[in-house]
């Protein structure tokens, strides 16, 4: 069984023309890192929260979004507070607005298990500690506020906050955005060595390509409320086959990049205020032609477990990429 199953997901917000996600499928495995990519806007942080039913005042979804096998949609408020406090949880991308400051860490920690009635505070206290040590902090953090923590120790706390319910998944949206990078390199390799030890599956949203080349087991590239690619790391990365992954790739900032410029991606994605008709990267694709401005490509097998939403994805074929 999948810690997460997306199945045909579509989420309309009030005032928009058209879903802000359309159709999507998503799966992680326990004990797999999938990272999910694409611009802002794309419809990423959305379809994370979707699996803790975390969505806008007047949303409408359609669809299944099954967390150990149950539909999130479908659930009571009682049984969506146990799968909130238990088999999934979130890592924010800001841990400072994650926490509150008059509050001590000890009492973050503790506070949604023993709420919930899963462990007593002594209970609690004892798993935010060995928690705490699994992070790399030590017991003594319990007592402190979060102003008194750096980002990347307050990022650790958010991260065993997120384990005390030992969840079977993890979402983690843009968790390392707000760190410097050697925060963000420890937080990376720290998310690895928790998924081998606990067998969390992990959702793992983020903007940065080499990032997700880095921790992902396969990727999934998102554009427009669409799944526009997904694919084992490696082959994704190496050989895209749809022209907004290529698009993406070659913007990623290089140090060997001929006269150190970047590579843009020409218009802008489209507005929510307007339908769209075929292919969603159409008007800023340079392989665009009649057929994917009226007819929405369906995602097509190119290799082994590599998909791709795209009527021409044979014309990349062969075509090469690094991040």
């Amino acid at each position: 069984m999948n810690a997460l199953d997306i199945q045909g997901l579509r989420l309309q917000l009030p005032g928009t023309a058209r879903p802000v996600l359309d159709g999507v499928d998503l799966t992680v495995a326990a004990g797999e890192t999938v990272a999910l990519v694409g611009e802002s806007g794309s419809g990423k942080t959305l379809t994370s929260r979707s699996a803790l039913r975390l969505l806008p005042p007047g949303a409408r979804a359609e669809g299944k979004v099954l967390v150990a096998g149950e539909d999130v949609l479908t659930m009571d408020a009682d049984r969506l507070r146990a799968l909130r406090t238990g088999q999934a949880a979130m890592i924010f991308q800001d841990p400072r607005a994650a926490t509150n400051p008059l509050r001590r860490i000890g009492d973050f920690l503790t506070e949604s298990v023993t709420l919930a009635g899963k462990m007593n505070r002594a209970e609690a206290t004892e798993r935010a500690v060995s928690l705490l040590g699994a992070v790399g902090l030590g017991p003594e953090l319990l007592g402190r506020y979060p102003g008194q923590l750096s980002g990347g120790m307050l990022q650790r706390v958010v991260i065993a906050a997120a384990l005390m319910g030992d969840p079977a998944l993890l979402l983690a949206d843009e968790a390392t955005t707000a760190l410097d990078v050697t925060s963000q390199a420890e937080v990376v390799a720290l998310l690895g060595r928790l998924r081998e030890q606990f067998g969390t599956g992990l959702l793992f949203v983020t903007h940065d390509l080499g990032l997700a080349a880095a921790i992902s087991d396969r990727v999934y590239v998102m554009y427009a409320g669409r799944i526009a690619e997904v694919g084992p790391a490696a082959a994704l990365f190496e050989h895209p086959r749809h022209p907004y992954t290529a698009a993406l790739l070659a913007a990623t900032p290089r140090p060997d990049a001929p006269g150190g410029r970047l590579a843009a991606i020409d218009g802008q994605p489209p507005d929510l205020r307007q339908e769209l008709t075929g292919c969603a990267f159409a008007a800023r694709c340079p392989l665009a032609t009649e057929l994917c401005r009226t007819v929405v490509p369906e995602p097509v097998k190119v290799s082994g477990g590599h998909l791709a939403a795209c009527h021409h994805s044979d014309q990349l074929e062969g075509s090469t990429a690094r991040v």
